[in-house]
Protein backbone atom coordinates (compact mmCIF):
# COMPACT_ATOMS: atom_id res chain seq x y z
CA UNK A 1 0.00 0.00 0.00
CA UNK A 2 1.15 3.55 -1.09
CA UNK A 3 1.74 5.34 2.50
CA UNK A 4 2.77 9.19 2.00
CA UNK A 5 5.56 10.36 4.15
CA UNK A 6 5.80 13.16 6.29
CA UNK A 7 3.34 14.79 4.22
CA UNK A 8 4.85 18.55 5.56
CA UNK A 9 7.22 18.96 2.34
CA UNK A 10 9.17 22.64 2.49
CA UNK A 11 9.35 24.95 -0.85
CA UNK A 12 12.62 23.85 -2.55
CA UNK A 13 12.74 20.43 -0.76
CA UNK A 14 13.92 17.50 -3.22
CA UNK A 15 10.46 14.74 -2.65
CA UNK A 16 11.92 11.42 -2.66
CA UNK A 17 9.39 8.60 -3.48
CA UNK A 18 11.02 5.13 -1.82
CA UNK A 19 9.98 1.95 -3.55
CA UNK A 20 10.14 -1.48 -2.35
CA UNK A 21 8.48 -4.09 -0.53
CA UNK A 22 10.69 -4.12 3.32
CA UNK A 23 8.68 -1.75 5.01
CA UNK A 24 11.38 -1.69 8.19
CA UNK A 25 13.78 -0.81 5.40
CA UNK A 26 11.61 2.00 4.05
CA UNK A 27 11.01 3.35 7.28
CA UNK A 28 14.86 3.51 8.18
CA UNK A 29 15.64 5.21 4.76
CA UNK A 30 12.67 7.59 5.36
CA UNK A 31 14.16 9.01 8.85
CA UNK A 32 17.67 8.74 7.33
CA UNK A 33 16.51 11.41 4.29
CA UNK A 34 14.20 13.79 6.51
CA UNK A 35 17.02 14.32 8.24
CA UNK A 36 18.57 16.24 5.58
CA UNK A 37 17.56 19.62 5.91
CA UNK A 38 16.95 20.20 1.54
CA UNK A 39 15.35 16.40 0.95
CA UNK A 40 12.26 15.00 2.41
CA UNK A 41 10.42 11.29 1.45
CA UNK A 42 6.73 12.16 -0.08
CA UNK A 43 5.79 8.64 -0.27
CA UNK A 44 6.28 4.61 -0.10
CA UNK A 45 5.30 2.15 -3.21
CA UNK A 46 5.26 -1.68 -1.90
CA UNK A 47 5.39 -2.77 -6.09
CA UNK A 48 5.11 -1.65 -9.54
CA UNK A 49 1.31 -0.39 -9.91
CA UNK A 50 1.79 1.59 -6.80
CA UNK A 51 4.87 2.81 -7.89
CA UNK A 52 3.56 4.52 -10.76
CA UNK A 53 0.31 5.85 -9.41
CA UNK A 54 2.36 7.24 -6.60
CA UNK A 55 4.75 9.39 -9.57
CA UNK A 56 1.58 9.97 -11.12
CA UNK A 57 -0.04 11.62 -7.75
CA UNK A 58 2.53 12.92 -5.94
CA UNK A 59 5.11 14.14 -8.56
CA UNK A 60 8.56 12.91 -6.54
CA UNK A 61 11.80 14.76 -7.97
CA UNK A 62 13.59 11.12 -7.30
CA UNK A 63 12.94 7.85 -6.90
CA UNK A 64 14.73 5.53 -4.86
CA UNK A 65 14.23 1.68 -5.75
CA UNK A 66 14.45 -2.15 -4.43
CA UNK A 67 16.10 -3.81 -7.54
CA UNK A 68 13.98 -6.58 -6.42
CA UNK A 69 10.43 -4.95 -6.44
CA UNK A 70 7.30 -7.55 -5.52
CA UNK A 71 5.71 -8.29 -8.75
CA UNK A 72 8.30 -7.47 -11.05
CA UNK A 73 11.79 -6.91 -11.40
CA UNK A 74 13.64 -4.03 -10.55
CA UNK A 75 15.12 -3.35 -14.25
CA UNK A 76 11.72 -3.84 -15.89
CA UNK A 77 10.36 -0.85 -13.49
CA UNK A 78 13.34 1.23 -14.29
CA UNK A 79 12.76 0.84 -18.28
CA UNK A 80 9.02 2.14 -17.66
CA UNK A 81 9.75 5.08 -15.45
CA UNK A 82 12.37 6.53 -17.75
CA UNK A 83 9.86 5.96 -20.90
CA UNK A 84 7.08 7.38 -19.43
CA UNK A 85 8.76 10.03 -17.35
CA UNK A 86 12.47 10.36 -18.58
CA UNK A 87 13.31 13.46 -16.77
CA UNK A 88 12.79 11.91 -13.28
CA UNK A 89 16.08 10.18 -11.90
CA UNK A 90 16.06 6.39 -9.94
CA UNK A 91 18.63 5.52 -7.86
CA UNK A 92 18.65 1.46 -6.85
CA UNK A 93 19.51 0.37 -3.88
CA UNK A 94 20.56 -3.34 -3.84
CA UNK A 95 22.34 -6.12 -1.75
CA UNK A 96 23.89 -7.95 -5.05
CA UNK A 97 27.37 -7.07 -5.29
CA UNK A 98 27.57 -8.61 -9.12
CA UNK A 99 28.42 -5.78 -11.18
CA UNK A 100 26.21 -7.49 -13.77
CA UNK A 101 23.24 -6.01 -12.45
CA UNK A 102 24.85 -2.73 -11.86
CA UNK A 103 25.65 -2.36 -15.74
CA UNK A 104 22.32 -3.14 -16.61
CA UNK A 105 20.39 -1.19 -14.08
CA UNK A 106 22.37 1.92 -15.68
CA UNK A 107 21.73 0.96 -19.12
CA UNK A 108 18.04 0.68 -18.21
CA UNK A 109 18.51 4.52 -17.49
CA UNK A 110 19.00 4.83 -13.77
CA UNK A 111 21.27 7.46 -12.16
CA UNK A 112 22.30 5.28 -9.54
CA UNK A 113 23.33 1.58 -8.09
CA UNK A 114 24.14 1.61 -4.51
CA UNK A 115 24.76 -1.38 -2.14
CA UNK A 116 22.45 -1.59 1.27
CA UNK A 117 25.34 -2.19 3.35
CA UNK A 118 26.83 1.29 2.68
CA UNK A 119 27.19 3.94 4.88
CA UNK A 120 24.30 6.16 5.65
CA UNK A 121 26.25 9.04 3.57
CA UNK A 122 26.61 7.09 0.96
CA UNK A 123 22.93 7.41 0.13
CA UNK A 124 22.84 10.80 0.81
CA UNK A 125 25.52 11.54 -1.71
CA UNK A 126 23.78 9.25 -4.40
CA UNK A 127 20.74 11.03 -4.05
CA UNK A 128 22.46 14.56 -4.82
CA UNK A 129 24.91 13.39 -7.44
CA UNK A 130 21.44 11.98 -9.70
CA UNK A 131 19.42 15.25 -9.08
CA UNK A 132 22.77 17.24 -11.06
CA UNK A 133 22.39 14.95 -13.28
CA UNK A 134 25.04 12.85 -12.35
CA UNK A 135 25.65 9.07 -11.99
CA UNK A 136 26.78 7.21 -8.68
CA UNK A 137 27.43 3.45 -8.16
CA UNK A 138 29.48 2.40 -5.22
CA UNK A 139 32.81 2.32 -5.17
CA UNK A 140 33.53 -1.61 -4.59
CA UNK A 141 31.46 -2.06 -7.33
CA UNK A 142 32.35 1.01 -9.62
CA UNK A 143 36.43 -0.58 -9.32
CA UNK A 144 35.47 -4.28 -10.71
CA UNK A 145 33.19 -2.63 -13.50
CA UNK A 146 36.05 -0.33 -14.71
CA UNK A 147 38.18 -3.51 -14.51
CA UNK A 148 35.79 -5.42 -16.35
CA UNK A 149 35.40 -2.53 -19.31
CA UNK A 150 39.60 -2.55 -19.51
CA UNK A 151 39.55 -5.95 -19.81
CA UNK A 152 36.38 -6.48 -22.06
CA UNK A 153 38.52 -6.51 -25.40
CA UNK A 154 40.82 -9.32 -24.23
CA UNK A 155 38.68 -12.88 -25.45
CA UNK A 156 35.17 -14.13 -24.96
CA UNK A 157 36.99 -16.32 -21.86
CA UNK A 158 36.24 -13.70 -19.04
CA UNK A 159 32.67 -13.30 -20.31
CA UNK A 160 30.10 -15.00 -17.72
CA UNK A 161 27.62 -17.42 -19.97
CA UNK A 162 24.58 -14.92 -18.36
CA UNK A 163 26.08 -11.95 -19.61
CA UNK A 164 24.58 -13.14 -22.96
CA UNK A 165 20.82 -13.18 -21.20
CA UNK A 166 18.19 -10.64 -21.83
CA UNK A 167 16.97 -8.66 -18.83
CA UNK A 168 14.02 -10.86 -18.76
CA UNK A 169 16.14 -13.72 -19.23
CA UNK A 170 17.71 -13.10 -15.77
CA UNK A 171 14.87 -12.61 -14.20
CA UNK A 172 13.35 -15.84 -15.25
CA UNK A 173 16.57 -17.44 -14.20
CA UNK A 174 16.28 -15.67 -11.21
CA UNK A 175 13.37 -17.06 -9.98
CA UNK A 176 13.64 -20.24 -11.30
CA UNK A 177 16.57 -20.33 -8.69
CA UNK A 178 14.08 -19.11 -6.14
CA UNK A 179 12.10 -22.57 -6.87
CA UNK A 180 9.29 -20.77 -8.64
CA UNK A 181 7.65 -22.86 -11.51
CA UNK A 182 6.60 -22.47 -14.94
CA UNK A 183 2.91 -20.89 -14.25
CA UNK A 184 4.19 -19.14 -10.83
CA UNK A 185 7.03 -16.87 -13.11
CA UNK A 186 4.31 -16.35 -15.81
CA UNK A 187 1.67 -15.28 -13.05
CA UNK A 188 4.66 -12.70 -11.53
CA UNK A 189 5.90 -11.70 -14.54
CA UNK A 190 1.77 -11.10 -15.93
CA UNK A 191 3.36 -13.25 -18.69
CA UNK A 192 1.72 -16.41 -20.51
CA UNK A 193 3.24 -19.89 -19.81
CA UNK A 194 4.52 -20.12 -23.47
CA UNK A 195 6.07 -16.69 -23.21
CA UNK A 196 7.70 -18.48 -20.45
CA UNK A 197 8.43 -21.72 -21.94
CA UNK A 198 10.23 -19.71 -25.14
CA UNK A 199 12.42 -17.85 -22.47
CA UNK A 200 13.59 -20.98 -21.04
CA UNK A 201 14.07 -22.43 -24.42
CA UNK A 202 16.60 -19.16 -25.64
CA UNK A 203 18.21 -19.69 -22.06
CA UNK A 204 18.84 -23.18 -22.63
CA UNK A 205 20.68 -22.63 -26.26
CA UNK A 206 22.42 -19.64 -24.66
CA UNK A 207 23.86 -21.21 -22.12
CA UNK A 208 24.14 -24.49 -23.51
CA UNK A 209 21.75 -26.69 -21.54
CA UNK A 210 19.74 -29.84 -22.58
CA UNK A 211 16.61 -29.52 -21.07
CA UNK A 212 14.48 -27.76 -17.84
CA UNK A 213 15.79 -29.92 -15.70
CA UNK A 214 19.51 -28.91 -16.32
CA UNK A 215 18.07 -25.09 -16.73
CA UNK A 216 17.14 -25.39 -13.29
CA UNK A 217 19.71 -26.83 -11.70
CA UNK A 218 21.87 -24.09 -13.61
CA UNK A 219 19.55 -21.59 -11.85
CA UNK A 220 20.53 -22.86 -8.33
CA UNK A 221 24.29 -23.12 -8.48
CA UNK A 222 24.91 -19.92 -10.56
CA UNK A 223 22.59 -18.22 -7.78
CA UNK A 224 24.61 -20.20 -4.51
CA UNK A 225 27.92 -19.09 -6.80
CA UNK A 226 26.80 -15.33 -6.19
CA UNK A 227 26.09 -15.70 -2.78
CA UNK A 228 29.25 -17.52 -2.10
CA UNK A 229 31.10 -14.71 -3.68
CA UNK A 230 29.00 -11.74 -2.13
CA UNK A 231 29.94 -13.59 1.10
CA UNK A 232 33.81 -13.32 0.68
CA UNK A 233 33.47 -9.65 -0.56
CA UNK A 234 31.56 -8.84 2.56
CA UNK A 235 34.11 -10.28 4.52
CA UNK A 236 37.14 -9.19 2.86
CA UNK A 237 35.67 -5.13 3.02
Amino acid sequence: MMANGSGGQKKGQTKVLLVGEYSMVCAGLAQLINQEPDLSVCGQAENAREAFGAIATLKPDLVIANISIKGSIGIEVIKEIKLWYDGLPVVVLSVDQEPLYAERVLRAGARGYILGMEAPDKLILAIRRAMKGEVYVSEQLSERMLQKYIHSGRGKHDESPTDNLTDRELTVLQLLAQGYKRQEIAAKLNLSAKTVDTHHAHMQKKLGLKNSTELRKYAVQWSLSREEDSQRRTVSV
